[in-house]
């Protein structure tokens, strides 16, 4: 092999190294920013810290939500159907929550077991339409 050939193959190996880095690295970085959550079946059957940040997903359940008398406070429940766990958050909700609707939550399990949430993010289908039309095509149906 003359010095040409050593020369190109080793800018060859040179690019596939800079190119298995950078996708490695580039998959690190999206690893970070999944935004994956737990529902209340896998939070029960995981051991989880009471300090873990975790995002906790489901439906509100039907007659579950009680809002405080003074303040913005409300406690419901979260639902996937297997399991329920109790949510108390201090805040405006979205205007989308309802019960019976998807629900997202941003918070900590405390140790009485109910989840404190920081943030509360309402879910919808894909077939939102405005409370006006959602009327109109409701009445004519």
């Amino acid at each position: 092999m003359n010095t040409l050939h050593k020369n190109r193959l080793f800018f060859i190996g040179l690019l596939a190294l800079g190119l298995a880095i950078a996708t490695a690295l580039i998959l690190y970085a999206l690893k970070q920013n999944i935004n994956v959550f737990l529902t209340p079946n896998q939070i029960a059957t995981k051991s989880i810290p009471s300090d873990y940040l975790i995002r906790l997903g489901g439906l509100v359940k039907k007659g579950s939500l009680i809002r405080d008398k003074d303040g913005l406070g409300v406690l419901f429940t979260v639902t996937d159907l297997k399991r329920d766990l109790t949510v108390r958050y201090v805040g405006i909700l979205p205007d989308l929550f309802r019960e019976g609707t998807g629900v997202v939550a941003l918070g900590r399990l405390n140790t009485q077991g109910i989840f404190i949430a920081s943030e509360v993010l309402a879910k919808h289908d894909e077939n939102y339409m405005p409370k006006n039309v959602y009327k109109a095509l409701k009445e004519n149906a």
